[in-house]
C-alpha cells in the first residue's frame, strides 16, 4: 500500500507542475503591469527575477523581519535537501562529507524559521487576518516533516543503508522495501503529503515567480506598444469577417 501511495505522489508531485507551469506560460498578459520602478531591458528583468529568486528583494523591502525568517527558511530549506541527496546518488561524490554537518545545522535553522513564521501569522494582527487555514497548515506540515528528521537526526536513528536502498529503489522506479522505523515512515508519509499536494498550492511560487507579469516584463510601454494577446485574436476573427464580407 505504501510502495503504490509513493509512486501515486511522486507521479502527482511531476504532472501537476509540469502542468501549472504550462499553465503559467500560456496564459497571456493583457496588460503591462510591471511593479515600479522596474527595468526597461531584457537584461535587467533577468536580474530582477535574479535578485527575487536569491535575496527576495521585494520582501527585504517590505518587511526586515518576514525577510529574515522566510531567507533563513528557504536558505536552509535548500542546504536540507542537497544534504539529502546523499540518499538518492551512488556512488555518492566527494564533495557530500562536506555537505552533511552544514545539512543537520540548516534542518535546525529550518524549524526554527518555521516556527517564527508560524508564531508571526498568530501574534501579528495584520497577517492573522489575512492569513486562511491552509496557510496554518502548510507551515504545520513543514514542521512536522523538519521535526521527525531532526528527530531521526538526534533521538531515533533508522538504518541508513536501508533507507538510501530503498529510495534508490523509488526513483528508479525498481521497487522498494521501506524500514520499519515509525519515525522514518511518519516522515515519509509526510513528505509523500507534501509531494502531493505541492502542484495545487500556494508553493508553486516556486515555479510561478518567473512569469508573474509584475516581476518578467519591462516597463518600456512608451518604447513599445503592448498588445493583449487577447485582442489579436479578437481582431483576426473580425479581420476575417469583414474580409468574407467584402
Amino acid at each position: 500500500m505504501l510502495l503504490l501511495l509513493a509512486y501515486m505522489a511522486l507521479g502527482i508531485f511531476v504532472a501537476g507542475f509540469g502542468w501549472r507551469i504550462w499553465r503559467y506560460a500560456s496564459t497571456p498578459a493583457p496588460l503591462k503591469i510591471p511593479t515600479t520602478p522596474a527595468p526597461t531591458t531584457s537584461s535587467g528583468v533577468a536580474w530582477r527575477l535574479f535578485t527575487e529568486v536569491a535575496f527576495f528583494n521585494s520582501l527585504f523591502k517590505g518587511n526586515k523581519w518576514t525577510w529574515a525568517g522566510g531567507y533563513l527558511f528557504h536558505l536552509a530549506l535548500a542546504l536540507v535537501l542537497i544534504r539529502h541527496l546523499r540518499y538518492f546518488i551512488d556512488p555518492l561524490p566527494h564533495f557530500m562529507v562536506y555537505v552533511q554537518i552544514a545539512g543537520v545545522v540548516a534542518g535546525v535553522a529550518m524549524v526554527a524559521a518555521l516556527a517564527f513564521l508560524l508564531v508571526r501569522r498568530l501574534l501579528v494582527e495584520r497577517v492573522r487576518f489575512i492569513s486562511s487555514i491552509a496557510d496554518y497548515l502548510w507551515l504545520l506540515l513543514l514542521l512536522a516533516i523538519g521535526a521527525t528528521g531532526l528527530c531521526m537526526q538526534f533521538v531515533s536513528r533508522p538504518d541508513i543503508v536501508a533507507v538510501k536502498s530503498a529510495m534508490i529503489g523509488w526513483v528508479t522506479f525498481r521497487g522498494f522495501e521501506l524500514p520499519t522505523d515509525a519515525v522514518f515512515i511518519l516522515h515519509f508519509l509526510l513528505v509523500l503529503v507534501l509531494m502531493a499536494l505541492f502542484p495545487f498550492s500556494k508553493l508553486m511560487h516556486l515555479g510561478g515567480i518567473f512569469f508573474s507579469p509584475t516581476r518578467n516584463q519591462a516597463d518600456n510601454p512608451r518604447e513599445v506598444k503592448h498588445v493583449n494577446p487577447w485582442a489579436e485574436s479578437i481582431g483576426a476573427v473580425f479581420s476575417t469577417k469583414e474580409t468574407s464580407r467584402g
